[in-house]
């Protein structure tokens, strides 16, 4: 398991700043509103070195701490099946669409990430 500073980029070949747009299978786990835990699978639509952004059923408060394991593209994870484990706080929610029961969820990232293989998760 390695333990990496978000200062250093998500990928070898990025600048300080690069965002990253693509479709990247997530799972979210933390506190509703309610108090309530949850674990819930979503897909990164935004990614940057600073955030992410994704859309949830449940409704985590402003400023909560969420937990995302984003399985790494193959072409990112030397061909292994890799996580990228880092925690953040919520920094905006948005009203869903409508018809849509899921929000809109920014998240800012914390100072550390983890990455690891999909058997240690």
């Amino acid at each position: 398991m390695l333990s990496k500073s978000s200062s250093i980029p998500l990928d070898r070949h990025s600048r300080k700043g690069q965002i990253f747009s693509l479709p990247l299978p997530t799972l979210v786990s933390g506190q509703d509103a309610g108090g309530k835990d949850f674990q819930e699978r979503t897909v990164l639509f935004y990614i940057s070195d600073s955030g992410a952004a994704f859309n949830l059923e449940s409704l985590p408060p402003p400023g909560a701490r969420l937990k995302l394991a984003i399985d790494l593209p193959p072409s990112l994870a030397e061909d292994k099946s890799l996580k990228l484990i880092i925690n953040g706080r919520v920094a905006l929610i948005e009203a869903p669409e409508t018809g849509s029961g899921r929000q809109r969820i920014s998240l800012r990232f914390e100072s550390r990430y983890i990455i690891q293989a999909e058997e240690e998760h």
